[in-house]
């Protein structure tokens, strides 16, 4: 991909005043070497920085009210670590249309982790400019709300029983507990059935070759019978 049209056809997004979009994918190293220039896209990266945190904060305020404030916040960051937005930009191919210095070329700007990062954001700052505040939310909503889906299922699949003993804390106000109710099988290759209670009911079974497998599997379908899985 080597046109402006391009990227603007493959990442789903159309701006109305170009320029902006030439002046977030110019990186200070091309202006060094090139007079007639400028601009480049710094400012457009602090402007973008704050836009993109604004909108995943107000998005998962919104989409999960069931998260207390700690989840949000890990959640949120995750969502924005530099390492997926970079991702984002390496989807859209934005290392083939920046205008880089031919050392920064030379030294694999093109592909840096940072500088795609701050081209993303940039990008970003200069759709806020361009198409303003509603249509950019709607924009990276789409964008990153499949990845917010993901990252819970990831999180809640990993550690259940903290994703758990969060969620009821904050919603019931209680603590959940853990009772074995069954171990079969010789005691080198045991099978665990385990109760996760609640308010002294039971909200999730699960079973394992461990009592830890079998929690975290006691969790997971709690956390699926309140809807939060």
């Amino acid at each position: 991909m080597t046109t402006l049209p391009e990227l603007q056809e493959h990442a789903g997004f159309q701006f109305k005043d170009e320029s902006l979009l030439r002046r977030a994918l110019t990186h200070r190293s091309y202006i060094n070497e090139h007079p007639d220039v400028t601009f480049d896209n710094e400012r457009l990266e602090f402007l973008g920085d704050v836009v993109l945190s604004f909108v995943i904060t107000t998005m998962l305020y919104n989409r999960f009210p069931e998260m207390q404030e700690g989840q949000l916040t890990r959640l949120r960051s995750s969502l924005v670590r530099t390492e997926q937005l970079a991702t984002f930009a390496q989807e859209w191919e934005l290392g083939t249309v920046m205008h880089l210095g031919k050392g920064e070329i030379k030294g694999g700007g093109q592909t840096r982790v940072p500088l795609l990062c701050d081209a993303f954001e940039a990008v970003i700052g200069a759709m806020y400019l361009d198409q303003g505040i509603v249509k950019t939310q709607e924009f990276l909503e789409k964008l990153f709300l499949p990845l917010a889906a993901e990252l819970i299922h990831e999180q809640a699949t990993v550690d259940a029983k903290s994703f758990l003993q969060e969620w009821a804390q904050e919603h019931l106000n209680q603590t959940p507990y853990y009772v074995t109710t069954h171990a079969t099988g010789p005691d080198h290759e045991k099978t665990f059935t385990v109760e996760v209670h609640i308010r002294e009911e039971t909200h999730g079974v699960g079973t394992g070759n461990t009592k830890q497998t079998a929690e975290q599997e006691a969790a997971r379908s709690a956390l699926k019978k309140f809807g939060v899985l």
